[in-house]
């Protein structure tokens, strides 16, 4: 039966009112069209948010909903303008307490604003003189595939980062943080790396210290004239000590099953019986030389990479000097492209203990460190990207399944520590000995 008249009611919350009504054929059908008023919400992200890759977070999202708009940095944390659907826009906000896994959101405001109209969404230049580092952080799943993926340009790299993992902390000479004012300022990149660098749609969209083998800094092994790794194995498979420069300064290596060899690192490094940290090459290795809970294997496995003290095994791997008379073991998995390449290669636990004699600190300068560590080292591993500041190894463990950090370091400073305490109550920081946190 035809429509001989129609009559619709309407009901939205943002007042929409339909603009076109057309009845269609004898079935009675009817078509309806809304226009859906516009909206624009201006939102402050405060928190941990800059050079994490928030931006291009922000940039997808709005991107996908069809929005208009923009992001930036600025002096706190992160600002955007974002228009389009009320539903749309709402679910832009609402996705900022999701972020990105490097990210921490302590606050989301917004407010409405009077609509501007334009189309897509830019990522704007930053104004950040105040804002915030990051700390350093392991080596992401994604990078790690194309550190193995022989058709990968980056293929056995031992610098592959991206947004979502690398350097940061270690490499910064001041704020705001870009490329410009890190360590990473003498490597200019290739046409292949600043076009990552330049598209918000790719993971590597303003990673300060992307590079790749054609424009990013190179390894080496001086004296040897083969490829450094394998060198690198060779020495530590002849019972030598390596000197490896890392993130955050050089560790002392050295092959966990021969005695003789932890020995002598112990009376040269003048470290009579504290324990050595060990790296293995995955959380299989570590269950064969460790007992490991479900927390420690969270903090083992963390982006933080610290070293968990954990109760022992008895093993053949491990030779006595490593811990002696100790029934817990410090173990951590690989958290640089170089440790990975290196214990890959390896295939078994090395010693991983910082780059001093005992009592002074890490060694992270090349010529400090040559000069330092000539005396325990027979072989050097390094590289020409310079160590801004130095971060020894983090150190935490389980107790009663609470988290207890020895040394607070690499993969948690700078991070603010947030205090069950009023922000106006004083508050007393005292120092310790032999690095308690």
């Amino acid at each position: 039966t035809l429509f001989r008249s129609v009559v619709v009611a309407w009901s939205d919350v943002s007042g929409a009112q339909p603009t076109r009504l057309q009845g269609r054929g004898p079935g009675g059908e009817l078509t309806v069209e809304i226009e859906t008023p516009r909206i624009r919400a201006r939102a402050h992200v405060s928190g941990l948010v800059q050079g994490v890759g928030f931006r291009p977070f922000v940039w997808r999202a709005a991107t996908a909903l069809g929005l208009s708009g923009w992001v930036s940095n600025d002096a706190s944390g992160v600002v955007l303008e974002a228009e389009g659907a009320a539903a749309d826009v709402t679910s832009l906000l609402a996705a900022l307490t999701s972020p990105p896994p490097l990210a921490r959101v302590d606050a989301v405001h917004s407010q409405l604003v009077a609509p501007r109209g334009g189309t897509g969404f830019e990522v704007r230049i930053s104004d950040a003189t105040g804002a915030r580092v990051a700390q350093d952080t392991a080596t992401c799943a994604d990078c790690l595939r194309e550190l193995r993926d022989p058709g990968d340009r980056r293929f056995g790299y031992p610098f592959v980062n991206c947004t979502n993992c690398g350097p940061r902390y270690t490499i910064v000479l001041a704020v705001p943080y870009d490329r410009s004012r890190t360590t990473m300022a003498s490597f200019p990149m290739c046409a292949d790396c600043d076009a990552e660098y330049h598209d918000p749609a790719d993971r590597r969209f303003h990673a300060e210290p992307v590079c790749c083998p054609a424009c990013g800094p190179a390894l080496v092994m001086p004296g040897s004239g083969g490829d450094p790794v394998a060198d690198a194995v060779a020495a530590l498979r002849r019972g030598d000590i390596l000197a490896v420069k890392g993130i955050g300064g050089f560790h002392l290596a050295v092959d966990t099953s021969q005695e003789s060899a932890v020995s002598t690192l112990r009376r040269r490094k003048h470290r009579e019986s504290r324990p050595f940290a060990v790296m293995v090459r995955d959380v299989a290795s570590a269950q064969m030389v460790a007992h490991l809970d479900r927390e420690e294997l969270a903090l083992m496995t963390s982006a933080a990479r610290p070293i968990v003290l954990l109760p022992r095994r008895p093993s053949t791997l491990i030779a006595p000097s490593v811990a002696p008379g100790s029934t817990t073991l410090g173990l951590m998995l690989p958290y640089t492209p170089l440790h990975t390449l290196l214990l890959e290669a390896f295939d078994g636990p090395l010693v991983m203990t910082s780059g001093n004699l005992s009592d002074e600190p890490i060694a992270f300068l090349d010529d400090d460190a040559t000069e330092r560590l000539a005396g325990v080292a027979e072989a050097f591993l390094v590289h020409d990207r310079a160590i801004r500041t130095r971060v020894d190894d983090s150190v935490v463990k389980v107790v009663r399944g609470r988290v207890v950090p020895i040394r607070r370091s690499r993969g948690y400073v700078p991070n603010p520590v947030a205090l069950p305490v009023a922000s106006s109550a004083p508050i007393l920081a005292c120092g310790a000995e032999l690095k308690n946190t």
